[in-house]
């Protein structure tokens, strides 16, 4: 087994830095596709409410054997819920879904901003996480500016920031500005759903050190630092994704690959969905 290593959060708790994606994952493929994950040597799953497959996550943890303590479990809000109350409500329900006790990780999903109402639903957060049913609190999809008036009307600062990054999307400012205060960056679609697998500086890179491209782009995420969750529901590629630490990128390969930043995104921009 490759040993994933930690990143320790701002609030002392440690998470592994790659983990198992279950974005568009159908729920019927669900438990299949993470228990298969759990078996190749991945400790940390990424689910969200807006998934729908919480409850085939919990099952594949229950089935995995393992330990729960040993399996880093984050869930996000989902978008309908950010009234105080109905946020405490929907954490409940992640947690009824899951099967679980406790989350590792909980997230609001997205910031919404024309709602306007993400700092209040961050302080419902702040009182789950003192709750203790939870070990760390974040936001996903947060830009600088939705993070300046999150931090100015808050007490605890984000563990994490799950937002888009990938060699066309670099996310150079998010990620400075993530630094600057102590965030975490976890990166989603960190392969561009595949469209940076035919570039041709990240196929001459693989070609040169005799990876796949799937596995250069990946190596390059974590070189910066960043979290990192890719999804597969192949078996072959979940064991590509996972075989990533016996092998470097040179500063000049790293380079290559940030140059290729076009602020291409593949999902939707935070500033412009409201849910």
């Amino acid at each position: 087994m490759n040993a994933v290593p930690d990143i320790t959060l701002n609030n002392g708790v440690k998470i592994p830095q790659l983990g198992f994606g279950t974005f568009q994952i159908p729920p019927a493929d669900t438990r299949a596709a993470t228990l298969t994950a759990l078996e190749i040597g991945y400790r940390h799953i990424d689910t969200a409410e807006m998934y729908g497959n919480e409850k085939e996550v919990g099952q594949a943890v229950r089935d995995s054997g393992i330990d729960r303590d040993d399996i880093f479990i984050t869930s996000k809000l989902n978008n309908p819920f950010h009234e105080p109350a109905a946020a405490h409500a929907a954490f409940d329900q992640s947690l009824a879904d899951l099967g679980l006790a406790h989350l590792d990780l909980f997230l609001i999903h997205w910031p919404l901003p024309a709602l306007g109402k993400f700092v209040e639903t961050w302080k419902a957060l702040e009182e789950i996480y003192r709750s203790g049913r939870v070990r760390a609190i974040g936001v996903s999809n947060f830009q600088p500016h939705h993070l300046r008036r999150l931090l100015e009307g808050s007490v605890i600062v984000p563990a994490v920031n799950q937002v888009e990054v990938h060699p066309y999307l670099t996310q150079d400012e998010v990620r400075a500005f993530d630094a600057e205060h102590d965030i975490a960056t976890e990166a989603w679609s960190p392969i561009a759903q595949g469209k940076v697998l035919d570039d041709p500086i990240i196929v001459g890179i693989a070609n040169t050190v005799g990876r796949t491209p799937a596995q250069v782009t990946l190596r390059w995420a974590l070189q910066r630092g960043d979290i990192v969750f890719p999804k597969s529901v192949t078996r072959s590629r979940v064991e590509e994704n996972f075989a990533l630490f016996d092998f470097e990128l040179s500063e000049g390969d790293m380079a290559e690959i940030s140059a290729l930043n076009r602020n291409e995104r593949t999902g939707l921009d935070p500033d412009r969905n409201n849910g």
